[in-house]
Formats: C-alpha cells, structure tokens, sequence
C-alpha cells in the first residue's frame, strides 16, 4: 500500500483538472482561429462591398491575435499543472511541515483567461 495514498491520489486528480482545462482552453483558441479564418474566407468570396468590409473589420487584429493567446494560456495552464503536480508529489513525501503557498498564480491565469474571453467577446459585441 502506498503511505498517504489518498493525498497523492488528490493531487493526481488536481492535476487532471489542470490538464483538462489547459485542453479545453487551447480547443476554444484554435476555435477562434478557425473562426477567424472561416470569416475571412467569407469576405473574400463575398460579391457585396459594405457586407465585405463588415467582415472584414469582424476578423480584425483582436480576432487574429485572441486565439493565439488562448492557446498560449492553454499550453501555459498545462505546463504549470505539471510542475505543480511534481513539486506537490514532492512535498507529499516529505514528512515535514510546510507553508501552504500563496494562489497568486492560479488568479493570474484566470483573470489573463477572463480578460482575453471579455475581450473577444465585447470586440465581438461591438461589430
């Protein structure tokens, strides 16, 4: 039997919760980028002037440049799982007392993912 087994077997599944989202985050970006692309397409086969500078300003600079950075977010939420799952593992081994780390990083990339999700959206919105 494995000493504190049900520790470890929490901080596996905190890390396929880790892993799970940075999937879903980087799916939602190449999403966008394919979104992005489908508009221009469209644009370009597009015979109307006004519907085609309409769609034209819908897959501007923030439509090009959001999904990329949700995959960018994505790939980051994953390699910060893993290394959170090693230095957990690590930890959980140890016998010793430790201080519980601050959650600064997990705020950091929910509000950066909030952010680029409101900002996508309202860019959205607003055309």
């Amino acid at each position: 039997m494995i000493r504190d087994y049900r520790d470890h077997a929490a901080n596996e599944r905190t890390f396929l919760a880790w892993v799970r989202t940075g999937i879903a985050v980087i799916a939602f970006g190449f999403l966008i980028e394919k979104f992005n692309l489908f508009v221009l397409t469209i644009a370009i086969g597009s015979l109307d002037a006004e519907r085609r500078l309409q769609l034209e300003r819908l897959s501007g600079p923030l439509g090009r440049y959001d999904g990329l950075a949700l995959i960018v977010l994505g790939i980051a939420l994953v390699v910060f799982g893993t290394a959170r799952f090693i230095r957990t593992g690590r930890l959980l081994d140890d016998h010793q007392t430790h201080l519980v780390g601050t959650v600064r990083a997990e705020l950091l990339f929910s509000m950066a993912l909030a952010l680029i999700v409101a900002g996508f959206s309202t860019y959205l919105a607003l055309d």
